[in-house]
């Protein structure tokens, strides 16, 4: 007797999570009238935090579908701007993702980082108690059911990373706001204010300061200045007219 069969159609944008063999056309796959159609996507290497709808012969389904014998499902990718509704936008990175999280917080978007490997069940417990959307190259990660929302990172290149998550969320951008090493919100501070932060030189050559209200770190235009500029003009001529949903 021949097993019950579905007829799986995985949109190009997320063919990369599918092994090779299975990345042209439609992939028939055996069903055993239990598992759930998110068991079925996640089965062929898809993380349901990149999926954006699944439609079963022409009708949109949850992932709680259970897939019949003959039926046809496309697997479709997330819609642009991604809303995550319930909660001010805000993210949570892994450890792998330092510069990504440093150049959000430079454009003053609410970034929490782990700078050291807590674990998985940590990362998946904080994103939910703090309702923040955790970013991971980690598909296991993403599949963690407690997670409260997460995405995939696409890129190994900061520029690209950064380019993939503003267009994808389309955050508030609020540059030159935010500490880039604790997340902190900054603010005006006086020389005097900073003096035990400051060379010789710099005391000399700067006049304008910004402090962390949360670990009391001191900014000024730097020697990297033009450097961080560049990024903040891009980010903000490419991403911070659209409006955000």
């Amino acid at each position: 007797m021949t097993p019950p069969e579905i007829h799986v159609d995985v949109a190009p944008e997320l063919a990369l999570f599918v092994p090779h063999a299975r990345r042209r056309g439609s992939t028939a796959l055996a069903v055993d009238g239990v598992s759930t159609l998110g068991h079925v996507v996640e089965s062929l290497g898809v993380p349901l935090t990149e999926v954006g709808a699944l439609v079963v012969d022409g009708r949109r389904v949850p992932v709680g579908h259970v897939p019949a014998d003959g039926e046809s499902v496309s697997v479709r990718p997330v819609t642009r701007p991604q809303r995550v509704p319930g909660a001010p936008l805000r993210f949570l990175l892994d450890v792998h993702l330092g510069t990504l999280a440093r150049r959000l917080r430079l454009l003053g978007v609410d970034t929490a980082y782990e700078s050291t490997d807590i674990g998985d069940p940590a990362l998946a417990a904080r994103s939910a108690a703090e309702q923040r959307v955790l970013l991971s190259r980690d598909r296991g990660l993403l599949r963690r059911r407690e997670l409260w929302a997460g995405a995939f990172v696409y890129s190994t290149r900061p520029d690209d990373q950064l380019d993939d998550v503003l267009d994808r969320f389309r955050p508030e951008l609020r540059p030159w706001t935010r500490c880039t090493a604790c997340n902190g919100l900054l603010h005006e501070a006086t020389k005097d204010e900073v003096a035990d932060q400051l060379a010789q030189g710099t005391h000399r050559t700067y006049d304008v300061f910004a402090r962390c209200d949360s670990c009391g770190r001191a900014y000024w235009k730097g020697a990297h200045h033009d450097q961080l500029e560049a990024i903040v003009e891009r980010a903000v001529t490419e991403h911070g007219g659209r409006d955000t949903p």
